[in-house]
């Protein structure tokens, strides 16, 4: 029999002594009953150690009857190629162009076979590369002439006249026949012309992502079930009496709800050359690895806020012009450790138009007062705003704290629209999302019971009553290129 995690269903006892499940209140909140004096005392020397809030603040919970998730993204709108290579032109004044295909977003390799999506009559605009990958000299622009076709391996080529020259020359670099950008800009035919050849197919990424089981227990056996505390209260029905529990069960369960925001935080897929030994493990995609896979890392903003000493927004304009190239979400949450969270604001107090003033609070519905109670701080740069908060699970040392690889996470506010099966709809989901394994049979989003023979379960013969956690879920990570994991 499941227990309950509210009083509101509880029934409380007229009398202390009397164990069973339906008076045993397993998620203890001074929240939920009239007299919190009562509760043991104990000097909290770490303060509150609980630090499972990331996820509540940022995400929502929603089931799912899947072994595995899958979403689709949207590709680019346009076509754009880098690292292109300019052959020699010909005697035509036409050069030939050719793509090496990177793999696609969702890490999928481009097969082989695969052509450049240029279409005969396209215009095309072109700017030669430094070796470090920087668009360098004079725009260059042109006609497709020949559309594009599949090469060797994973290339393809296409081939375009220039407008302005006999052949690509003005391209820098082009004399050696360096890398360019080329982006597709429009077309031109000439009188009297078929319309274009061929049409274009959006571009799309595909992900999954598997729940994965967590399990946890408390167990004490039935002579020390003096541990056992009771609590008057007045529960929602109206009944009052006793309810009890177990200070030391409420912490295994605080410490497994860490476990469950850690475990989507932290999470990795098992890879294919991991052991024999992990068969029966399937591993998950947490928020660090997606942000690793597909979204964008800054190493050392910190370290680039200072400037060596004098406070600088350089560091946060490379980051808006990274938000520029994507999906330009105009306001984003920071979660940051100490380190970052005192460089953000030896910026902001060395810019007198920035702090309180400077930015709409616009997600927190304009409230000022409520972003502050919220732990939040605001401000504004170009044409996005940014909220900033200390992450605790950065900073307490018992967690990442202890670590020193990450100092901090930008996460895009709103929701992004998706087609639901289970509803036959389309229903708007936070970027970021929990989903866990629910049906008619089983509600798998927090599980708890107990077994035993002790506090009113007669499930075997052994002198204990054991609590037990259970939890199948997974995070859903959806437009990572949206989000920045600030190292």
């Amino acid at each position: 029999m499941a227990l309950t995690t509210g009083i509101e269903n509880l029934q409380p006892s007229q009398t202390k002594g009397s164990l069973f499940q339906n008076n045993y209140i397993t998620d203890f909140d001074f929240t939920k009953q009239f007299l919190p004096d009562v509760y043991e005392k104990e000097a909290e020397i770490y303060g509150n150690r609980s630090i499972s809030s990331f996820l509540r603040m940022v995400s929502a919970e929603m089931p799912s009857t899947s072994d595995e998730i899958r979403w689709i993204e949207q590709g680019r709108l346009h076509t754009r190629y880098d690292n292109v290579a300019i052959a020699t032109a010909s005697g035509t004044g036409e050069s030939v162009f050719t793509v090496t295909f990177a793999a696609k977003a969702d890490g999928t390799a481009y097969a082989a076979g695969d052509a450049p999506v240029v279409r005969a009559g396209q215009t095309i605009m072109v700017q030669g590369l430094t070796s470090g990958g920087a668009a360098t000299g004079p725009v260059v622009k042109g006609v497709v002439t020949v559309a594009g076709a599949a090469a060797a391996g994973d290339t393809g080529t296409f081939t375009a006249v220039a407008y302005t020259a006999a052949d690509w020359t003005g391209v820098t670099g082009a004399a050696s026949y360096a890398k360019a950008n080329v982006l597709v800009y429009g077309s031109e035919f000439a009188k009297g012309t078929d319309g274009m050849v061929g049409s274009l197919d959006s571009d799309y990424s595909s992900y999954t992502n598997k729940p994965i089981i967590l399990k946890d227990n408390y167990a004490i056996n039935g002579s020390d079930t003096a541990q056992i505390g009771w609590i008057e209260v007045t529960s929602e029905n109206g009944a009052s009496g006793y309810l009890w529990y177990l200070k030391s069960e409420h912490e295994t369960r605080l410490r497994f709800e860490d476990y469950l925001e850690m475990s989507m935080v932290e999470s990795v897929k098992k890879t294919a050359s991991a052991g024999t030994a992990a068969a029966n493990y399937t591993g998950s995609e947490g928020f660090f690895a997606a942000l690793e896979a597909r979204g964008n890392v800054y190493d050392g903003l910190s370290t680039d806020l200072l400037g060596g000493g004098t406070p600088t927004m350089v560091g946060f304009d490379n980051i808006l012009k990274q938000l520029d190239k994507n999906g330009a979400i105009e306001e984003n949450m920071i979660y940051s450790n100490r380190a970052l969270s005192l460089a953000i604001d030896d910026v902001l107090a060395s810019k007198n138009s920035y702090g309180a003033g400077g930015t709409s609070y616009g997600v927190f519905n304009n409230s000022e007062d409520m972003a502050l109670n919220l732990g939040f701080s605001g401000f504004r740069r170009g044409a996005y705003d940014f909220y900033k908060t200390d992450w605790k699970y950065l900073n307490d040392f018992a967690t990442r704290g202890g670590f020193g690889d990450v100092e901090g996470t930008i996460i895009p506010a709103g929701t992004s629209t998706v087609y639901d099966q289970d509803l036959g709809k389309n229903i708007k989901r936070p970027f970021l999302h929990v989903r866990y394994r629910s049906s008619e049979t089983d509600d798998r989003k927090m599980k708890t019971w107990i077994t035993g023979s002790v506090g009113g379960a007669y499930t075997s013969t052994t002198d204990e009553m054991r609590v037990n956690f259970l939890s199948e879920r997974c995070l859903i990570t959806q437009g990572a290129n949206n989000f920045f994991l600030l190292k």
